[in-house]
């Protein structure tokens, strides 16, 4: 089956089938939260990105084996069932050093800017995007045999970035962020999964990177 990365509240997961890892997407929530699920084929070890909210859904997804939950920033609508969820799995959790003081559940692990994080034996590597959050983190997956997977929480969507709720310095820090460290060394190929909404690449957002400026939200 292709995978299109339409989703929504209710309804299943769209599952992205790779070589070496499959990604399961799934809506939750009063705001339409995307919530991730990556399991390494080769170990069967997953790592859910985003425990939104939905605990239910989200358990039923993952299934029986967690050993990893990544909050992509600190707003709550991002990590409202992460309590839930850790409690019965028994994940540890992961978040931006910078953004973890704010999620009420504790941190196991703070990832920092260029920090490479594992689930099986796929990497996922760790960039920092200041702006919508003071410590918001994006997930890069360089797949081997295809091209890069990028999971943006709030920073990047489809026709912008994130919300920086009027205020120049934060909007000029994300909208650096985003283009040194994500459009400035990825090709159009890769895959964009944000944290509502539909997915995109690079290559359909590059064009338009002008008009965000000129913009300025």
């Amino acid at each position: 089956m292709t995978y299109h990365g339409a989703v929504k509240v209710g309804g299943p997961p769209d599952v992205r089938e790779l070589a070496h890892l499959i990604i399961s997407k799934v809506a939750v929530g009063p705001y339409d939260n995307n919530a991730y699920l990556l399991r390494c084929r080769a170990t069967d070890e997953q790592l859910l990105i985003d425990a939104a909210a939905d605990a239910p859904v989200l358990l039923e997804t993952v299934g029986d084996r967690l050993a990893t939950v990544v909050t992509t920033h600190r707003h709550h609508d991002h990590w409202g069932a992460l309590a839930e969820v850790v409690a019965a799995t028994g994940a540890r959790t992961a978040a931006g050093r910078i953004d973890a003081e704010a999620v009420d559940v504790p941190t196991d692990l703070l990832l920092d800017d260029g920090d490479v994080l594992r689930v099986g034996q796929v990497e996922l590597t760790v960039r920092q995007l200041v702006g919508h959050t003071p410590g918001a983190i994006v997930l890069v997956y360089d797949d081997p045999q295809g091209h890069q997977h990028v999971f943006t929480g709030d920073c990047l969507f489809p026709g912008g970035i994130g919300n920086t709720w009027g205020d120049p310095a934060a909007f000029e820090s994300l909208f650096r962020d985003v283009n040194e460290k994500i459009f400035d060394v990825l090709p159009d190929e890769a895959w964009v999964y944000p944290g509502h909404g539909a997915d995109t690449t690079l290559g359909a957002e590059r064009p338009k990177l002008g008009e965000w400026r000129e913009r300025g939200w």
